[in-house]
């Protein structure tokens, strides 16, 4: 039987960091979270870096990767962000918003 590490830094454990498959890089001019958009932005929903009740919550509200999602403001003191996702307006915590990874379509600025 061969060794099965148990331990998850161990570098041959299946949920090692050097194990984790990122599609795309993140901080690129394209490709960030949520938080960090402009208000007023539209952005494209790559995928959500959070778990599976996370994932299962932003589902339902219908955040999925391939949805089209405008940031409408940022609340301040590091507070909630208002979204608006085919046509309804959402209010995510900012902890959950910065798991969402959104790619910027054209503004290159």
């Amino acid at each position: 039987m061969p060794f099965q590490p148990h331990h998850p830094r161990h570098p041959r454990h299946p949920r090692h960091p050097r194990h984790r498959r990122i599609s795309q890089k993140i901080g690129t001019r394209l490709t960030t979270y949520l938080t960090e958009c402009e208000s007023g932005e539209e952005v494209i929903v790559l995928s959500v870096n959070a778990g599976y009740r996370a994932k299962t919550r932003l589902a339902n509200l219908g955040i999925v990767p391939g949805v089209k999602v405008k940031k409408m403001k940022n609340a301040p003191f590091r507070g909630p962000i208002e979204i608006k996702v085919k046509g309804s307006s959402l209010v995510l915590g900012r902890g959950l918003a910065s798991r969402i990874i959104v790619s910027r379509n054209n503004s290159c600025t």
